[in-house]
């Protein structure tokens, strides 16, 4: 049951991030054809024979509609769907060591992810919050028309902290009851890639 669960859970934020993704790039392609289309009109010569072809105007508020998506993009993405071993990291000491090390090594990385994201947690809210006083600068709700609050945008840095520390805090109480994470599957991973041709 719960492993369903964790599979459907995972699909669906998958599913959030591909939307996202998609938005960004049909707000890119919209962007660069508003921008692009009055000077391919006139190119042509069809300027002054089709009006709805001379209404066509860049529109401004596609750019930031596209840094909100991508702000939106990274930061779901790294609370969601990246995986600890899609991650770069530095591990050649870690890898190296026997297990005892090894442990804490990780329990001292996951508890400072956790202690140094805790503890900019409440500043961070602070700032979140203070952005409510301030609105997107083309960017409108569709459906009051009223600019967007910069909170609404900024308010998943604060879920990806919240998942930040969840997803470490439960390596640390992982790493105390069961060792360290048996990472070496990328050790099997990185001898295999060597090997083939």
């Amino acid at each position: 049951m719960l492993h369903k669960l964790k599979a459907g859970v995972s699909t669906l934020t998958n599913s959030i991030a591909a939307a996202l993704l998609a938005a960004m790039f049909f707000t890119f392609l919209l962007q660069v054809g508003s921008r692009y289309t009055p000077q391919i009109v006139d190119n042509f010569g069809l300027s002054g024979r089709y009006a709805w072809l001379d209404s066509i105007e860049p529109l401004g508020w596609t750019l930031e509609l596209c840094l909100i998506l991508w702000v939106w993009i990274v930061f779901f993405g790294c609370a969601f769907n990246v995986r600890e071993k899609d991650h770069v990291t530095f591990d050649i000491f870690y890898l190296a060591a026997p297990p005892g090390p090894r442990r804490i090594m990780a329990l001292i990385a996951s508890g400072a992810i956790v202690v140094g994201m805790a503890i900019s947690f409440w500043p961070t809210w602070d700032y979140v919050d203070f952005m409510r006083m301030r609105r997107t600068s083309t960017v409108e709700n569709p459906f009051t028309g009223d600019r967007i609050r910069l909170k609404w945008i900024f308010i998943i840095y604060m879920v990806f902290l919240g998942a930040l520390v969840a997803r470490y805090g439960w390596r640390f109480i992982s790493t105390l009851r069961n060792g360290p994470p048996d990472d070496h599957h990328l050790i099997d991973d990185a001898a295999a890639h060597e090997r083939a041709p």
